[in-house]
Parts: structure tokens; sequence; C-alpha cells
């Protein structure tokens, strides 16, 4: 018989395969880094698109919100420094915590339960978010190209996040050897669009623009007060979201080869070099081509960009055509795959909540090939439900995006510093200012996201990330009050109970007289007796053929009592149920087996005709306390 789970995933790994999974630094780079080093796709634009919407409110005329999309490129020099402040902050947080220096973990150990859920309930909201977001984003790289696919966005959507939580069952190191390549193929991509861009600017080369907008490039002095603070800081909270994903690295140390530690240090500060070199250069030449974008807008920045940058307009060369589609096929490929990261970190993270009894403790188990199947699983459902309700729009996700990120930055950094006041060591004061830094800068970007987003979707997030810690609470207390009534259960419990035997029978066959032989080895012949249902018509007649039972029980029974429990409403279950049920009200010491003669079906249709009855027996019979039931099976 063919095992379509070994056929759809691969063989099975059993524990010994661990260290297979185990991966290196370019894979790790492309597992890892691909929800970073995509983010570039959207960073910008996202800036320019929070000017675009704010300008107005602030009171900006025409010419002067024309001028102020140019902030995008000191947005980006601010957002970079950020970066390589938290690529310092962290290489301490996986130098301390080798096997994974997720928040939730640093929290747990350095903060409290408190803190460590928080972490753990924003981490779980930006990974779905990160899902949702990078695929919107791919499918809008793709429609930019293709316009006439965009009212099927949804469903393509859909599809590719089946198929990346498809690839993530396989396996780790399966799913980051598929990722490698369009990494890696995205980033080259890009480096061969900016080095293009960059030698039009160096020899001179006129700005084409195949639209009617030609920007006006402001000096700063055009913008005070304090209208335009808000708009910078709306702008910068904006761009924050290139940072998603950075501390997936952390997250996953212990998936990488031994030393585990040092390259995940080495591959993180390779991201930080690519994300932060890749995102400058967008800006700065969407600046220098004088670009702008609106939520609105149906072509993505990146797209207008490439155009603009190979002077790409009607009748141009096939040649120019074809680089154009191979950039917006990179970029949608990364920001498809960039997803990975999520499933990479949420399966995990649900693991270790589960482990901690936040969770049900079904996320903690690893599936088919040693990732964590039920994580993968729910994460791609609530994925899913979030490209519906947006209409896969990214720009409608990301206000709600940087803010779980950065809280989960907060939280991480804040529990170093705790972490090194409280064990010192080596270098510890350097290490404390360190980690300090990295607390007060993402603090002060969580406010500004806080304050200048909270009517643009912050609120929902707030809301979700309280409503997962009372459902933390809520579990643990559950898991907690189990434990505590299974200990208190057997104290004073009599091992010396009585016992009697129930044989369930609905006609005298081969799995009825199995049933006995089995009820004679399990206790003496004076504790056993057997129940059948005789169903009384409408008229006072006995069901006929409870007599030629009776006959033949006589005949095989053995001497063993046979009630036959009467009943005029048509039910078999509810008889029985009763009649069992007053036997333990009337003998709480006494322990109850019931017997269940089942015979085997074969086949999906046999089992839909058969057994319904003793289904459904069964399943009445767990909520009765004393009672234990055991089902015969007989094969036809």
């Amino acid at each position: 018989m063919i095992d379509i789970k070994n056929l759809l995933l691969g063989k099975r790994y059993s524990d010994d395969n661990t260290r297979q999974t185990k991966v290196g630094k370019p894979v790790g780079l492309a597992v890892f880094s691909s929800d970073a080093l995509s983010s570039v796709a959207y960073a910008t634009q996202s800036i320019m698109d929070t000017i675009a919407v704010a300008g107005p409110t602030v009171g900006l005329s025409g010419a002067l919100l024309l001028g102020a999309f140019a902030w995008s490129w000191y947005a980006a020099l601010g957002i970079v420094l950020l970066l390589i402040i938290l690529l310092v902050s962290y290489n301490q947080t996986i130098r301390a915590y080798p096997s994974g220096g997720g928040a939730y973990l640093v929290a747990r150990d350095n903060l409290g339960e408190n803190f460590s859920q928080t972490a753990g309930a924003s981490l779980l909201v930006d990974y779905i978010l990160t899902v949702a977001v990078s695929v919107s984003a791919g499918v809008s790289a793709l429609t930019s190209a293709f316009p006439l696919l965009d009212p099927y966005r949804i469903f393509i959507a859909s599809l590719v996040i089946l198929f990346v939580a498809y690839i993530n069952l396989i396996g780790v190191k399966e799913s980051g050897l598929f990722f490698a390549v369009p990494t890696y193929c995205f980033v080259l991509g890009i480096f061969s669009l900016l080095a293009i861009g960059a030698y039009r600017v160096l020899s001179g080369a006129p700005v084409v623009a195949p639209d009617s907008l030609v920007r006006v490039v402001p000096s700063l002095d055009q913008f005070t007060g304090i209208a335009a603070v808000w708009l910078f800081a709306r702008a910068y909270a904006a761009g924050c979201t290139a940072l998603t994903g950075i501390e997936a690295i952390s997250d996953g140390i212990q998936n990488f080869k031994p030393p585990a530690a040092e390259n995940a240090v080495k591959t993180m500060r390779m991201m930080t070099l690519l994300l932060a070199s890749m995102f400058l250069g967008i800006t700065y030449l969407a600046n220098h081509y004088q670009l702008t974008h609106h939520p609105q807008d149906t072509e993505t920045l990146l797209s207008a960009l490439t155009k603009r940058i190979i002077s790409l307009v009607p009748g141009s060369s096939g040649l120019s055509y074809f680089y154009y589609l191979l950039i917006q096929g990179l970029t949608m490929a990364i920001l498809f795959l960039a997803a990975n990261t999520a499933y990479a970190d949420f399966p995990r993270l649900s693991a270790m909540l589960a482990k901690d009894k936040y969770l049900p403790r079904q996320f903690s188990q690893q599936g088919h090939r040693l990732v964590f199947s039920n994580g993968i699983l729910i994460l791609s459902f609530l994925a899913i439900i979030l490209v519906y309700l947006f209409n896969a729009r990214e720009h409608y996700l990301l206000d709600l995006y940087a803010f779980g990120v950065f809280l989960g930055f907060c939280i991480s950094q804040g529990a170093m510093v705790v972490r090194w006041r409280r064990i010192q060591g080596p270098y510890w004061k350097v290490k404390l200012v360190l980690n300090s830094l990295g607390f007060i800068a993402t603090s002060l970007v969580l406010l500004v996201i806080l304050f200048t987003k909270f009517i643009n979707g912050v609120w929902a997030v707030i809301i979700l990330i309280f409503g997962l810690l009372l459902l933390f609470r809520g579990i643990r207390s559950h898991y907690v009050e189990i434990e505590e009534k299974l200990s208190a259960s057997t104290q004073g419990y009599d091992l010396h109970r009585k016992h009697r035997v129930i044989i369930l029978v609905s006609g005298m066959h081969v799995g009825v007289v199995s049933a006995l032989n089995y009820a004679k080895t399990i206790a003496p012949h004076d504790q056993i007796e057997a129940f059948t249902v005789d169903l009384i018509d409408e008229n006072g007649r006995h069901n006929p053929d409870i007599e030629t039972l009776k006959d033949n029980w006589f005949k095989y029974g053995e001497g063993i009592k046979l009630h036959s429990i009467e009943d005029r409403y048509r039910q078999i279950v509810t008889p029985i149920i009763n009649s069992i049920k007053k036997m333990t009200e009337a003998e709480p010491e006494c322990t109850i087996t019931v017997i269940i003669p089942e015979f085997v079906t074969h086949g999906f249709f046999d089992k839909l005709l058969h057994n319904q009855t003793a289904f459904f027996i069964k399943l009445k019979l767990l909520s009765l306390r004393q009672v234990i039931i055991v089902s015969v099976p007989y094969h036809l």
C-alpha cells in the first residue's frame, strides 16, 4: 500500500537525522534573511506612501508635498543607523544564547513570565503578518508587470502560501536549498540595477520620465515646525518595515551547523551589509529620478524605478523589456519566498510556548520531517485569512507590521541589559552599553510607531496581542489545573476496588463469543453480565429477534446473565448509557468494564455504513466515571 505522507513529504526522519537538517552560512542566509532582504522592495515605497497620505493633513501645498518625498533619503539613513545598532546588539544576544536567543527566551530568562508572554505574542503576530505582507507584495510585483492579473490577487497569494507551506513541511534543509537560488539571484539582480543606475548618475545621463510628473527636489529648510517633525516621524516609522525579520537569525541559531553561534553572527553581518546597501541604493536612485508613490498606485515604486533606470518606454528594445521582466520576476520570487522566514520561526516559537504550557501541546510535536507541522499549518491558515481580508494589498498591512516587530526588539534588548547587570562577567560593562543602546533606540522607534500609526491599525495589533496574552494564560491555567487534579486523583485511591464486566450484545455471532472469552480472562464468572436493548413498537410488542437471542444465549452464554433493556423511544445508545450510569451511582466503589464487540470494516464506504452505534456508545461512556471501555474486534 502506498504511504501518501511519504510520497508527498519524503522519507520520515528519525531523531538521529537531526544533524542532517542543519544548514551552513550560505543556506542560512537564504532561510533566515529572505524576509529582511526582500523588504527593500517595499520599504522606500512605504516611506513615500506615508508622505503622500499624510502630507495634505499637515498642510503641505502641492509643491511642498512633492519636495517632502526627498525626506525618504534622510529617513533611510536613520533606519540604516538603527540597523547597525541592532546588529551589534543582537550579536551579543546570539553569543549569550547560542541555543537560540529569540525575544521570548531572553525575556523568560531575565524579565519573567509577563514580559516573555508579551514578546511571544508580538512575535507570533509579526510572523503571521510577515507571510501576508511578503506574499501580497510579491503579487504586486507580478501585477505591476502584468496588470491583467490584478483581479486574481487573493487566489494567487493563497496558492503561494500553500506552496511555501508544503516546501517547509518537507524540512528546513530542503526548503533552504530551494530558497537559496531565488534569494541570491534577487540580490544580484538588485545590485545590477543599482550599478546601472550609479553609472547613469555618474555619467550625467538625463532623467528620462515616461510620465508627466517631475518632482521638485527641495532643501530641508522648506519644512519647519511641529508638522514637519510629525511628517518625518511618520515616514521614518513606515520605513522601519525594512528591519522586519532581522531577528530571525538569533531565533534560529540551533539550525546552523557548528559552531552555530559564530556562523549565525557572520550570517547576520552579511545580511546587514546586503540590506543596508540595497535599501540606501534604491532610496537614493528613487530620489535622483524624482519618483513619488501613492498607496493607490497600481505600479510598485521598484517597478517604476527599474523603468526609469533602463529608460524603458513604449518602443524600447526587447533586451530592455527582458531585463525589466527579470527584475520584476526576481522581486516577485524573493517576496514570495520571504515568507519562509516566518515559516522557520513561527513553528519553533509556538513549540517553545507549548512546552511552557501557553499553547496546546500539539504545537511542540515534530512531524514527519522533524519540523513542527502543526505550527506550519496554523500559520498558513491565518495568513490566508489576512490575505483575504485585506485583498492581498500590502500597503494596508504595513501599518500593522512594525509595532509587533519593535515591541519584540525592545523587550529582547531590555532583557539583555538586565542579564549583564545580573551575571556581569568579562567585559560586561561594554556589553551592557551595547545592549542599552539597542534598547534605547528601539524604545524610541516603538514610541514613534505607536503615536504616529495608532489610528492606522496599531490599535488592532495591540488588541490582538492582548487577546493572545489572555489565551496564553487561559491555556496554562487549564494545564496546571489538570496536572493538579491528576496528581490529587491518586491520593486515597483504593487499589482493591470491586470489578464488574458488561458485554453489549446485539445478536449472537463470533464477535460476541470472542467478547465472552475475553471477559472470562479479566473477571470471575459471577462478575460478568450482558446487556441488550429490546425495542418495543407502538402496539407494545417486543422485538421478535430478542427471543431468538435469548435462546442462543442460553446455549452459548455459559450461564452468564443477559439483561434485556426495554425501550419505547426507538433508541439504543441512551438506554444502555442510562443503565450503566445507574450502576455507577448504586455502586460508586465498583469499576465497570464495558466490552463492545466490533467487526472490522474494509473500505471507506463500509466504515460509513457500520459501527456508528458503537462509536456513539463509546463517546457517551467516556463521560462516566469508573467506566473502562474495551473494543473486541473481529474480521468478517
